[in-house]
């Protein structure tokens, strides 16, 4: 048996790629798509756009005033398409690990044969998180910038573009959503594991997924400390800030804001603590898998 399986053990990747190979495809097909959307946004599409918007600033308040509507809304739409492609990222990954990488092979006792001749309990793990994480760190990433190219083009010429702290916008515009994949890639596998059933342990992803990304749009304000201004009457926070908190104290308003100079603080600490939240899903992974194992798991 050992003669048999050792030649096996260094194929264990081209296994996974071969056995997965339409997720594969899909995935490049989507990245290459939204990348090359995302460019034609960043040239000819916000260059429109741009020029409508000047249209409009000559116009002012002159009646029947003719500008590129048509342009403006057009940047609009192809923009939230490529940013909410991106945002589904995270569940698309998360509902194929559960579902297709790891509930499937344990439902139909792949994954136990695996166990038996080619592989340990924790190479198959290893393997199976590894080669789809490169594969989601390469795509993500590369959308993460070139979405970020884009905002930074229509960023002061184009009046409707999304602002920075637009939670859409903020996530697809770093490394955040790639922190965000891979935590759904890692909550897929636990769910997996732990039911190993493909259709409850996609539902389950999802939604372990949905709440990684809630609660870290909750915490997101909370992870760089804000500014704050006290006055006398009213006031909005400055331009281009991320107003977190408004209220009366008294006769005084107080107001507690993130300025745009505390975008890369508030995404690199987010993006620190999503890949804390994916280590520790990771290490539930082996849990679980010890536990179905035993010993074997070790190997």
């Amino acid at each position: 048996m050992t003669a048999l399986t050792a030649p096996m053990r260094p194929h264990l990747t081209r296994w996974v790629l071969r056995l997965h190979r339409p997720a594969l495809y899909v995935w490049t097909a989507l990245a290459v798509l939204t990348a090359v959307l995302l460019l034609l946004l960043q040239g000819p599409l916000v260059d429109a756009a741009a020029e409508g918007w000047r249209q409009v600033d000559r116009c002012g308040f002159t009646p029947h005033c003719a500008y590129d509507q048509g342009a403006i809304l057009r940047y609009k739409d192809w923009y939230n398409y490529a940013t909410l492609t991106m945002c589904a990222l995270p569940f698309l990954v998360a509902a194929w690990a559960g579902g297709a990488l790891v509930g499937r092979e344990l439902e139909s006792g792949t994954a136990r044969l695996a166990w038996a001749q080619s592989s340990s309990p924790a190479r198959w793990l290893t393997v199976r998180l590894a080669v789809p994480a490169a594969a989601v760190t390469a795509g993500a990433g590369l959308l993460a910038w070139l979405h970020h190219l884009v905002w930074t083009a229509g960023r002061g010429r184009i009046d409707t573009a999304a602002p920075w702290y637009d939670v859409f916008t903020f996530h697809t515009n770093g490394p955040t959503i790639v922190a965000l994949t891979l935590a759904g890639l890692a909550a897929g596998a636990l769910a997996g594991l732990l039911l190993r059933r493909a259709l409850p342990a996609l539902l389950v992803a999802l939604l372990l997924t949905g709440a990684i990304c809630v609660s870290t749009q909750a915490l997101l304000p909370r992870l760089w400390p804000a500014l704050a201004r006290t006055r006398s009457r009213f006031f909005y926070s400055p331009s281009g800030s991320w107003q977190v908190s408004g209220r009366k104290i008294g006769a005084q308003y107080h107001v507690t804001y993130h300025p745009y100079a505390h975008y890369w603080p508030l995404q690199l600490t987010a993006t620190g603590l999503l890949l804390a939240v994916t280590a520790l899903l990771v290490l539930g992974c082996c849990l679980v898998l010890r536990r179905l194992t035993g010993k074997a798991a070790r190997g």
